[in-house]
C-alpha cells in the first residue's frame, strides 16, 4: 500500500520509480505500477526485504538515485542508512546518527533531559539489575512502567504499581523484549495514569528548517496499539498547542533530524507534558 502511494507521488512528479519485490510478491500492485520492477529473493523476509545486499545491488542495476525504504523493514535500521550513503544512493528519511540515537529510547531520553525537553520522570539511562530498579523506584514512587530500550509497538513494557511487583515487572519486560527485539535492556520511568497519547508531525530539510504540521490524538488504543487517530486533539488549547509544537521542534534540533517525523508525548490531567 505504501509502496503504491510512493509511486503514485512520483508519477506526479515525472521520476520514474523501480519496485522490489520477493517471488511471493510477484504480482503485487505495486509492481504492476512501476516503471521497473527487480525481484530481490524468495518469500523469506530476512532472504529479501531485509537483505541489504540485494536492495543495494537492485538500486544500483537499475540506476536508481535514492531508496524509499517505506515503513517497517530496515525503514528504522542505521547501518541501512548508512550502507545507502556508502553506495551513492540517496536515504529518504533521516540521517543514520539521528536513527540509531533516537532509535532507543534511553539514549533518546538522555538526549532530550540536554536539550530541556519536558521527560517523563525515571532513569536517565539503561537499569541494569533489580537493585537499581529498586533504587530508582524510591526516588520517584510508584507507579512505575518498565520498559524496552530498543524497540515499539508497546512490546517490552510492565506496570509496577507497588514494590512487591517490581521484580516480576522488570524481569517479564527483559523477557519479552529479548525476545521481540533482540536485547533484553531496560529502563524505568513513572508511569502516567489517565494521560493522553498526543503526537506531532515535524517535518525538516538538510538546510536546519523545521516546521511542525499539527497534532495527533492517539489516546484510544489496545494493548498499547493506536486504534484511532484524531485531528486536532480537543484537549490542547491554542497556546498549548503551540507550546508543544515548539517542544517537538526542540527535541527534532536536538539530534539534528530531517526528513518527516513524529515526536510523541504524554499529555497528563493536569495539563503537563512529557515527551
Amino acid at each position: 500500500e505504501i509502496a503504491v502511494r510512493i509511486i503514485r507521488a512520483c508519477r506526479e512528479l515525472g521520476i520514474e520509480t523501480v519496485a522490489v519485490y520477493s517471488e511471493a510478491d510477484r504480482q503485487a500492485l505495486h509492481t504492476r505500477l512501476a516503471d521497473k520492477a527487480v525481484c530481490i529473493g524468495p518469500s523469506a523476509i530476512n532472504r529479501s526485504y531485509l537483505h541489504i545486499p540485494s536492495l543495494l545491488t537492485a538500486a544500483r542495476m537499475s540506476g536508481a538515485d535514492a531508496i524509499h525504504p517505506g515503513y517497517g523493514f530496515l525503514s528504522e535500521n542505521a547501518y541501512f542508512a548508512e550502507m545507502c550513503n556508502a553506495a551513492g544512493v540517496t536515504f529518504i528519511g533521516p540521517s543514520p546518527s539521528a536513527i540509531q540515537l533516537m532509535g532507543s529510547k534511553a539514549a533518546a531520553r538522555k538526549t532530550m533531559i540536554a536539550a530541556a525537553v519536558p521527560v517523563v520522570p525515571g532513569s536517565e539511562g539503561i537499569i541494569e539489575d533489580l537493585d537499581g530498579a529498586l533504587a530508582i523506584a524510591k526516588e520517584i514512587g510508584y507507579p512505575l512502567l518498565v520498559k524496552a530500550a530498543l524497540g515499539g509497538g508497546g512490546r517490552g513494557m510492565r506496570v509496577a504499581r507497588e514494590p512487591g511487583e517490581l521484580r516480576s515487572a522488570f524481569q517479564a519486560a527483559q523477557r519479552e523484549a529479548a525476545t521481540a527485539f533482540g536485547d533484553p535492556r531496560v529502563y524505568i520511568e513513572k508511569y502516567i495514569e489517565k494521560h493522553r497519547h498526543i503526537e506531532f508531525q515535524i517535518i525538516a530539510d538538510k538546510q536546519g528548517n523545521l516546521i511542525y504540521l499539527g497534532e495527533r490524538e492517539c489516546s484510544l488504543q489496545r494493548r498499547n496499539q493506536k486504534i484511532l487517530e484524531e485531528a486536532p486533539s480537543p484537549a490542547l488549547t491554542p497556546g498549548l498547542r503551540k507550546e508543544m509544537g515548539q517542544a517537538a521542534l526542540k527535541a527534532a534540533r536536538s539530534v539534528d533530524y530531517y526528513s518527516a517525523g513524529t515526536v510523541e508525548f504524554l499529555l497528563d490531567k493536569y495539563g503537563h507534558y512529557y515527551f
